[in-house]
This record gives structure tokens, sequence and C-alpha cells, in this order.
């Protein structure tokens, strides 16, 4: 009779853990605590609720296990950012909170409903709740200016010409582009072209905003003007803003949550003047642009 250790587990379906899953669970231990030793996950209380909730999830492309155990919340009507070094998974995050990816596992929450949860339908729905602008604001190159922005009113909404055109025209101006509908995206600059991106991000009022890296390719100075410009947006709108960047001087310009992200988890989040005087050493190093510290050039 074989020793106990010696029998084989039973298969996965049959009340065992599957191969597959023992593996995960022994690569994480592999993984060990000194990968993470600087991860203290310390999560500082915010004063709203969350509007949107990573809870435990993992996300692989291929062998490049790119989240590994996030844990991260996002508050209600404040301006969050995301920030750690390239490569680590920022922008995936953006993803997994518009539907654009599913975690292999652990869920994401906005505004407590399970995103991967959703019916196609109901996930359809749900995205109208966000506005989105892209790194290089993402413009329809056969649409002029004023059109790109009224696009999603056109696709989402049975507005009325009228109605459609005062939007539009309030959210121009809003970012400085009163006036200049007739241009074609080729005839505007970066700054420009982000800006406009913003007004279409708005058209439809949403309740969260997401900035994947809005200051990629600006010179300092229109990086601040454009700052300055989240800033006064989301004083007269609220929401949730959420801007993904690894720009550090962005984030003392407008954050008021900040989420340092490294390998896949939080190293730690909370209020951002919390953050900026965190003693954690990867913290400390990274808000302050020093060469001597956890992070090196791999």
């Amino acid at each position: 009779m074989a020793d106990e250790d010696e029998q084989q587990s039973p298969p996965a379906g049959h009340g065992g853990t599957s191969f597959s899953e023992r593996e995960r669970q022994r690569q994480r231990e592999r993984e060990g605590s000194e990968e993470f030793e600087f991860h203290t996950g310390t999560l500082r209380p915010s004063e709203t609720p969350d509007a949107i909730e990573f809870i435990d999830v993992h996300k692989s492309f291929g062998r490049n296990h790119v989240l590994r155990g996030l844990n991260m919340g996002l508050p209600e009507d404040k301006i969050s950012m995301i920030l750690g070094p390239s490569g680590t998974g920022k922008s995936v995050c953006i993803k997994h909170i518009v539907g654009l990816l599913y975690p292999d596992e652990g869920d994401v929450l906005v505004h407590g409903v399970s995103i991967p949860s959703l019916a196609d339908a109901d996930l359809f729905e749900t995205r109208k709740k966000f506005g989105v602008l892209f790194q290089d604001g993402a413009l329809f190159g056969s649409l002029n200016l004023w059109d790109n922005v009224a696009f999603p009113l056109r696709q989402h909404t049975e507005k009325g010409d009228e109605e459609i055109a005062e939007i539009v025209n309030r959210r121009m101006s809003e970012v400085g582009l009163g006036g200049e509908g007739a241009k074609m995206p080729n005839e505007l600059s970066g700054g420009m072209r982000k800006r406009a991106g913003f007004a279409r991000a708005l058209v439809l009022d949403p309740e969260i905003v997401l900035f994947d890296e809005p200051d990629s390719g600006l010179d300092p100075v229109r990086t601040a003007l454009l700052c300055e410009l989240i800033k006064e947006i989301h004083a007269e709108n609220g929401g949730c803003y959420v801007v993904i960047t690894h720009d550090i001087m962005s984030a003392r310009r407008v954050a008021e949550h900040i989420s340092v992200l490294w390998k896949g988890r939080i190293v730690e989040s909370g209020p951002a003047e919390e953050l900026f005087a965190s003693e954690n050493p990867f913290v400390r190093q990274f808000l302050s642009g020093e060469s001597a510290g956890p992070l090196g050039m791999e």
C-alpha cells in the first residue's frame, strides 16, 4: 500500500486542486518575500468611498505575470494617480476598469458592480459611465475637431442636433478650443489633440474619467497647463478621475490620492500628501526621483 505522501492527487474537477492551480500556488511561493519586501500594501484611508476596486487581481500575458495580486481602491470624487515605473501594469489597470481586459483571477468592481461578471449588453451600458483620454488623443483622422468631439453623442444618445451642438461647444470652450472646430487632427499640435480628446471624454457627462499618460509627448509648459485644466474641470464637474502617469511633477500638481504600483502590486496608497511624506524607501525614491534606492535600471 502506497504511503500517503505518494498517493496521487485527485484530478481537477473531482474535489481536488488542479495541477495548474498547484503550480500557480508554488510560483507565488517562489516569488518569495524578498521581491516584495518594500510592498507594505499600506492602504491609507480616504475621505470618500471607493468608486473603483481591484481585489486580488492577477493578469498574465504568456509568461509575463503583469498584475500579481493587485489590491487597490480609487476613491469617489477625487483625482487619483496610479504611479509606477514603466512596464509595471498601469495601463493594464485602465483596460480592466473598462472591461477591455478581464483578470485571470480576482475581481474589478466599479460602484460595487463586478465588471468581469457583466453580460455584454450590461457592459456596454456601464461603459457610458466612463470618459477616456488616450495617450495621443485617439482622434479620428477623417473627422474635423468638432465632429470628433460630437462622435460619442451621435453614437450613444438620441439627442437632437441643437442639443449636441450646445454640449460640444461648451466642452470645447472649457478646454480652450472654442472656434477651432473646423480644424483637422493633422493641423493640431500635440497639446491641442490632448485637449480635444479631453473634451470628447467629457461630452457624455461621465462619472469616471480615465487618463492614460496624458502628459506623454508634451513639453513641460504644456504638461503644466494640461494639469491645471484637469484640476479646473474636475472642480466644476466632480467625479472619479484616474490618471496613469510616471511623471512626478504632474502628481505634485494635481493628485489628491496616489497609488504606487510596482511589480504588479501596490507598494503604498493613500492621500497624496501622506504618500509624499512616506518613509517607505521605494516610495520615497520614486516620488523624489532619486537614483539611489531599491529601483534600478532592470
